[in-house]
């Protein structure tokens, strides 16, 4: 039986001789979470919809293992251009009845970021059994918390160390179990809601994770592997036109990112995020940036960009979209993603 580090290497090779593309340090994450008519609209997209994103996607791009790529750009490794991974948040049996059978169809592989407790107990999620079933057949599992919950709230009194310990302890159960059910462990882990805060993504990192977010953008080799972006690629984020741009960027080199943590409570101050852009491809005069979707006016020092932005004084997730179009390559656009995350005045966390 080949091993699974040479069946990467072999597709990957594979990859690039059929198709003579272009090697590139870059990649594009989807995220999905329902394939469904019957959920909530705000995270699904219907199936005639996701077949549209699979044609366009096998027509335009080359669809990757999520481990494939992250070997690869960790690794210093080249990926063929235009390389897209699939992945989907929750472990909804949708998944299986509905995308499942499309993907098959495609050949595409992807991976389910899962609770491992919810498997086969609530009637809306999968069952090992066909967890098993789909993992035969070009899905990968990872870790989405033993329980689907505001990874930043905090018990009564619970001091930081107590709080970043318990988190800890929670993601590191359900790696178990994964590795238990599965027979593997990527150590991969999705954050809940997309909410993180630097204490945590520290943690993971020091334990060895690789950690997803919810914020827009590509990933490279230079990408802040505590929190890689995923576009969201359903709801009123499924049109396929908006989507192929998506599906085309490239990742923004930033760095000097402050202020770096996403954590903010009300009152929220006015912020200004201030960022270098350390790439000769694209020119800071052509750069944009949108706070809820609106045009902000921004300012230059060299390679530093600063972005002022006033919050909305409300709870919730929000965040700040910077993009600027590539000047080697007509049409593409770098893109970067800075979110916000606020507890409510009391401390509780908006779903």
């Amino acid at each position: 039986m080949i091993n699974k580090g040479l069946w990467h290497l072999l597709l990957l090779v594979s990859v690039f001789f059929a198709h003579d593309i272009e090697a590139k340090d870059n990649a594009v994450i989807l995220l999905y979470h329902h394939v469904s008519e019957q959920t909530p609209a705000v995270t699904s997209v219907s199936p005639k919809v996701f077949r549209q994103h699979l044609e366009y996607l096998s027509a335009h791009h080359q669809v990757l293992p999520l481990e494939t790529v992250i070997k690869a750009i960790t690794q210093g490794k080249s990926l063929p251009d235009k390389s897209v991974v699939i992945t989907f948040d929750d472990g909804y049996d949708n998944i299986f009845e509905q995308a499942h059978p499309l993907l098959k169809e495609f050949g595409f592989p992807y991976t389910v970021f899962i609770n491992p407790p919810l498997i086969g107990k609530a009637n809306y999620q999968l069952s090992w059994a066909q967890i098993k079933k789909m993992a035969q057949e070009g899905a990968t599992f990872a870790n989405h918390g033993n329980t689907h919950e505001h990874m930043l709230g905090r018990l009564p009194g619970e001091s930081d160390e107590a709080w970043l310990s318990r988190v800890m302890d929670n993601i590191n159960q359900a790696e178990q179990t994964l590795a238990q059910q599965l027979g593997y462990s990527l150590k991969y882990f999705a954050y809940p809601y997309g909410e993180f805060n630097v204490p945590l993504k520290q943690a993971l990192r020091q334990q060895g994770y690789v950690a997803f977010a919810q914020i827009s953008g590509a990933v490279a080799s230079y990408s802040d592997f505590g929190a890689l972006p995923r576009y969201p690629a359903a709801g009123i984020y499924s049109n396929i036109n908006s989507l192929k741009t998506k599906l085309d960027s490239l990742a923004m080199p930033v760095n000097n990112i402050t202020p770096d943590e996403p954590l903010i409570t009300l009152p929220i101050p006015d912020i200004d995020l201030i960022f270098d852009v350390s790439t000769e491809d694209l020119r800071l005069s052509q750069l944009s940036c949108f706070v809820a979707d609106k045009t902000v006016k921004l300012s230059f020092t060299k390679n530093t960009v600063t972005v002022p932005f006033k919050a909305q004084q409300k709870a919730g997730r929000q965040r700040v979209n910077c993009t600027a179009p590539s000047i080697k390559e007509s049409g593409r656009y770098y893109w970067f993603s800075q979110p916000w995350f606020v507890p409510t005045a009391d401390g509780q966390w908006l779903d």
